[in-house]
């Protein structure tokens, strides 16, 4: 077999365009991602968050099914505004940026280090029952490998670590003085 100029052409093209092709692909994912624009189902109705779609890239506090079902965050401490803690926590965090702030609403939008794919989240405090309710969804794509779960429990953990605690647990792990009168 002889290693003439020719042959080198049939490894060099396959390379080339196997690279374009990738090189391709990822400016479509990057031009994908900086072309979805913000959901216009964000924000509070009816004291309820928008409901997640069917793909598994999002969780919510309000969902009625186990797949996008997660616990929220209980703000029944003294402090009056919860979401100033959260707002703290979040502009803490890497990529994300505060969009929207109210007296009971948070939005919050979180970019991905390599496509800067955005996910949205949302926190709604529902002073009545002392709950902050949230949603965490991705704006494109349809697997998020669990992304929006995790931040949300990394959230989570964060609140609980810094909120105050209420007057009620504050007494109750108070030590006890007995009293011999």
């Amino acid at each position: 077999m002889s290693k003439g100029v020719g042959g080198k052409k049939l490894v060099i093209y396959p390379i080339l365009a196997g690279f374009l092709c990738v090189a391709a692909g990822l400016i479509g994912l990057l031009i994908l991602s900086l072309s979805a624009g913000p959901p216009r189902n964000s924000g509070v109705r009816n004291g309820r968050l928008a409901a997640c779609p069917a793909s598994p890239n999002c969780v919510s506090t309000q969902s009625e099914d186990q797949e996008h079902w997660i616990a929220p965050l209980n703000a029944g401490f003294v402090d009056p505004d919860p979401l100033q803690l959260l707002e703290e926590i979040v502009r803490g965090m890497d990529r994300a940026t505060v969009v929207e702030r109210s007296n009971d609403y948070l939005r919050v939008e979180f970019r991905s280090l390599l496509f800067r794919f955005c996910d949205d989240v949302e926190f709604f405090h529902e002073r009545s029952s002392g709950r902050i309710h949230f949603r965490s969804a991705s704006r494109v794509g349809y697997s998020d490998l669990g992304v929006n779960r995790r931040r949300m429990e990394e959230i989570r953990a964060i609140f609980q670590q810094r909120a105050p605690k209420t007057v009620a647990a504050s007494r109750a792990s108070a030590p006890r003085v007995l009293s011999f009168r």
